[in-house]
């Protein structure tokens, strides 16, 4: 719903960048919450509101990550620089949830060698794992605050016409006479 209804219109206000930095921010801080998830916790109370924000700060996000990516690509690299964008989401993924799951695993295991209970090891784990999503969420609002901006758009001058006058703004499809 957030990225459909109000994504692009945050971008087009403030944006791309910060909704990028902001959302990623939002997407920690509802990570962090998740990361202070007891082993008992009550799903309305302890869960629930970590995933809406973390799902409407996603919802900002990914449309204005995607047309940074995108904003550099000539009409002729536009399919190469998608895939491009795609993999590395696809690829990024699978690293992260690799990364993630070890750690979980680790912890956890550590945690039942240390005589806690099951449930308590787990989200003990899963703590962990949250709060290092944090982290790199909040490395990535860091990297897209400080990325060098894009260069600006130079204008271009208009080229002569066919009797070498200078040129004049047109309409596509009007007559030169």
């Amino acid at each position: 719903m957030v990225s459909v209804g109000v994504a692009g219109r945050l971008a087009a206000r403030f944006g791309p960048r910060t909704v990028s930095a902001a959302g990623l921010t939002t997407i920690a801080a509802g990570l962090l919450l998740l990361a202070r998830v007891p082993a008992d916790a009550r799903y309305a109370v302890d869960v629930l509101p970590a995933l809406v924000l973390v799902g409407a700060a996603f919802g900002a996000v990914l449309p204005a990550l995607m047309g940074q990516a995108m904003s550099a690509a000539t009409p002729d690299d536009s399919g190469l620089a998608s895939g491009l964008v795609n993999t590395t989401q696809q690829v990024g993924a699978a690293i992260g949830t690799a990364v993630l799951a070890t750690l979980a695993s680790t912890r956890t295991g550590a945690l039942l060698g240390q005589g806690e209970s099951v449930a308590a090891a787990l989200a003990g784990g899963f703590r962990l794992a949250y709060a290092a999503s944090a982290a790199f969420a909040l490395a990535a609002a860091v990297v897209a605050v400080l990325l060098p901006r894009p260069p600006a758009e130079v204008p271009v001058a208009p080229t002569p016409d066919h009797r070498g006058r200078p040129g004049r703004w047109r309409r596509r499809g009007a007559r030169v006479g």
